[in-house]
């Protein structure tokens, strides 16, 4: 799988953002590709620092398109859906998430490189029937910060990125999930106060 997932990336980086769009819609769907996106990226976006935000945006926008097709098949298969592709613990697990938490169960997950379980949020998004738009936005979230601090990095570092990301994705990424969470949970807790 790691071979398939090197074609694709070369022939993706051929293309430029269109290939960024194409590689990251078939990880967030049907194809994994660990990796390829993060990796397209940053060499993109090191190639052509002026463009960082378009390869970011074209990432971000390519996610978006994979997650709501699988959202979108999960919302119509219902739980059976579900369960024919996670164990049923998982799926408990997700779930008690998905209630405490609401959208940041989406938000967070999105910033996580693998092997956080993302589509399994993306998944119980849909069983549970959460708003379009409010799935497109917490998608959107995660990951443009993601994809956008990524194309960042490697408009600041060049080609270094490459090698500070893969040596740091998973400690960097989940400090940056936490402070997500945390913002958002502050976010949330002023609403309900100034709601009351």
């Amino acid at each position: 799988m790691a071979r398939i997932s090197d074609l694709i990336a070369r022939f993706a980086l051929g293309l430029g953002g269109i290939g960024i769009v194409l590689i990251a819609f078939l990880d967030s769907s049907f194809i994994p590709l660990p990796g390829a996106v993060d990796a397209s990226i940053v060499v993109l976006a090191a190639r052509s620092t002026n463009l960082w935000i378009y390869y970011a945006m074209a990432a971000t926008a390519g996610s978006m398109l994979g997650c709501y097709v699988l959202y979108a098949l999960a919302r119509k298969g219902g739980h059976a859906f579900l369960e024919k592709r996670f164990k049923e613990r998982h799926v408990a697990k997700g779930l008690e998430t998905f209630r405490r938490h609401g959208l940041l169960a989406i938000v967070v997950p999105a910033i996580l490189p693998p092997p956080a379980p993302f589509k399994l949020f993306v998944l119980l998004a849909g069983v549970t029937a959460v708003p379009v738009r409010s799935f497109l936005v917490a998608t959107f979230i995660g990951r443009a910060f993601r994809y956008g601090t990524l194309a960042y990095l490697a408009h600041r570092f060049g080609m270094d990125a490459l090698r500070l990301v893969t040596g740091n994705l998973a400690r960097v990424s989940l400090w940056l999930a936490v402070a997500v969470a945390v913002g958002g949970l502050v976010f949330v807790l002023w609403r309900r106060r100034r709601a009351s």
